[in-house]
């Protein structure tokens, strides 16, 4: 089961979501894929994963891109489950003060309001050291013109990683790597 988790103002319509929706049908394993769509309040959006893997109650493998990949940060460590961060927003509160105020989501016509409280929530939830690196699987392309690639390589230093050159914050080779996703 594969629990895919966007990133800020994104959706389970992003291009990667659904690249990995589209390999699990192709694979006969469509069942696999949930991607709930996350409120911009991390409170909230983490409750909600919480639940959805509670409520699964089976094994879960967590793919996370840029914020989502910090949200599954932190559940890989709460839940014990492996974990496939893409681009991972290391400290996302730092990165999203810029982004205080009201937001068009990217895949729908909504408007989504982050508040200097969720900056102040994201910095509460940072983890700083992670405690079972074997969990992990960080994959990042060096050309990110959001997030500094650096920074997950250090917090992830103990974990599998994988560095491209190139690419971009979408994570341009994801297509071609979902079945060394799917063997992690």
């Amino acid at each position: 089961m594969f629990l895919y988790i966007h990133g800020f103002l994104s959706s389970s319509q992003s291009a990667k979501a659904q690249q990995l929706k589209q390999w699990l049908s192709q694979q006969g394993r469509a069942q696999e894929w949930i991607c709930p769509d996350l409120p911009a309040d991390p409170k909230l959006a983490i409750q909600l994963l919480r639940q959805q893997i509670i409520s699964l109650n089976q094994p879960v493998k967590l793919v996370g891109s840029s914020l989502g990949g910090f949200y599954a940060t932190i559940l890989s460590e709460e839940f014990d489950l492996k974990a496939v961060l893409i681009n991972p927003a290391v400290r996302a509160g730092e990165l999203l003060k810029q982004k205080i105020g009201v937001h068009k989501a990217w895949h729908s016509s909504d408007n989504l309001s982050f508040t200097q409280q969720d900056v102040d929530t994201l910095n509460e939830m940072t983890p700083y050291v992670i405690q079972r690196p074997n969990n992990f699987l960080l994959m990042v392309e060096k050309e990110d013109e959001t997030l500094d690639y650096r920074q997950a390589i250090e917090l992830y230093k103990e974990c599998n990683q994988l560095i491209l050159n190139g690419g971009n914050h979408s994570f341009s080779r994801f297509k071609q790597l979902i079945t060394f996703i799917d063997e992690f």
